[in-house]
């Protein structure tokens, strides 16, 4: 990696890690929070449901919380069959009512027994080996359709390395939980993972500035190009590469390059 790649990455993090950065991104709807498991709950579907526009994503989050009547945790806990109702009409892009009521569903089965989402995440490491997060995302897709005749659809929404998926939507929702600094975009509000493990998400305009800048050689997104681009950001911060999501997404999307 050259200096000048190294310089660039460093200033351009410093650059979008700011609170600026957060009311036009869709980290602006759990940032609505101050309760835990709300943040939790609100990130992870606004990970989920992250394609598209970032207008209409923020939108359509929002729509969701009116909903859940502003309080996403007491409303997967205490709801009634028939306020489920006005969510067989929720749609985004493909993620529909069916998706929809399945994720409530999950939601209030795993809130039953756990008090934060974060322990969905952790596995017991048996390998000395482990150097990411490849078997914490496995073990939680797992986890996430153990549910009775759960839909086979709903699969599509949920990625897996299994698959050879980039998780580039769960790689992004662990970051802003796991990771904490001083900026105050990313939560930091889970503590048994550690930053060094997490993967870089690998959206389009990090995965278009990362091979312009020689980051990555892979021919196409997948589970092996995200750990090839974090593997190389690991040379400039070993303990938390995935910081530089913040400058390869913001030269992307703003169309620096």
């Amino acid at each position: 990696m050259t200096n000048y790649v190294a310089d660039l990455l460093e200033e351009k993090y410093l650059k979008y890690n700011q609170p600026n950065f957060i009311p036009n991104d869709p980290i602006s709807i759990p940032h609505l929070f101050t309760r835990k498991e709300d943040i939790e709950i609100m990130g992870f579907w606004s990970a989920v449901l992250a394609w598209g526009q970032r207008k209409t994503i923020i939108n359509k989050c929002k729509e969701l919380i009116t909903l859940m009547d502003g309080s996403p945790h007491d409303f997967i806990i205490n709801h009634q069959d028939a306020d489920l109702k006005p969510f067989l009409s929720f749609k985004h892009r493909t993620f529909n009512d069916i998706d929809t009521l399945y994720f409530i569903a999950w939601f209030r089965h795993y809130y039953q027994k756990y008090e934060s989402l974060e322990e969905g995440f952790l596995v017991e490491y048996t390998s000395s080996e482990h150097t990411n997060v490849k078997q914490n995302l496995m073990s939680f897709h797992e986890l996430f359709f153990s549910l009775e005749n759960y839909p086979e659809r709903t699969r599509k929404h949920i990625a897996t390395p299994l698959k050879n998926s980039s998780c580039k939507r769960l790689n992004m929702f662990l970051r802003w939980m796991v990771r904490k600094d001083s900026h105050g975009v990313d939560f930091g509000i889970w503590h048994r993972l550690d930053t060094s493990t997490l993967i870089c998400p690998c959206d389009v305009h990090v995965e278009r500035v990362a091979r312009k800048l020689g980051l990555v050689e892979r021919p196409k997104p997948d589970w092996q190009m995200a750990v090839e681009l974090t593997e190389n950001l690991k040379l400039l911060d070993a303990k938390d590469p995935v910081k530089y999501d913040f400058a390869l997404f913001g030269l992307g999307v703003e169309g620096e390059m």
